[in-house]
């Protein structure tokens, strides 16, 4: 079925791509049947890792709505979305996640993102990279003083 805000999110991958600023990902957050933002990969061009298609249509779309939750609009990638992206999307409260390629495509160009929900299903104690809680008390205050703080804007 062609869609042309998928259309768009594949263009923008193409785009990117042919371009030489960064990888083959582009995203499009649509709201009420109108783009909102547009993203690209970024990650080699910015050296931000986080700096990926989704991510970064989420942040513009936050700015231009004014919002950090994105209730009502949906998200149009050209690829299956990494656990940063997934993340995000749920965070930002999207309604509907549309992708092109599934991440087992990306696998196979060379972007793998497997192992990271191979980490997290591991215990702490056995992740590659070292996790250790520390000075957990005094972590707590900051909790602490959200959790007793009157005007605090929820999330």
């Amino acid at each position: 079925m062609d869609n042309p805000f998928m259309a768009r999110a594949i263009q923008l991958s193409l785009d990117n791509v042919l371009s030489g600023r960064g990888g083959p990902f582009g995203a499009i957050v649509v709201k009420d049947g109108s783009i909102v933002a547009e993203g690209v990969n970024q990650v080699t061009s910015t050296n931000d890792p986080t700096a990926h298609a989704e991510v970064v249509a989420i942040r513009e779309a936050c700015a231009k709505l004014g919002s950090f939750l994105l209730n009502g609009c949906e998200i149009y990638t050209s690829c299956e979305p990494c656990p940063m992206c997934l993340g995000a999307i749920y965070w930002a409260r999207l309604s509907r996640i549309y992708f092109g390629n599934l991440a087992s495509d990306a696998l196979k160009i060379g972007f793998d993102d497997s192992f990271i929900y191979d980490e997290l299903a591991k215990p702490l104690v056995q992740r590659s990279i070292p996790m250790m809680q520390m000075m957990p008390h005094q972590a707590w205050t900051a909790f602490q003083a959200w959790q007793d703080k009157p005007n605090k804007i929820q999330y």
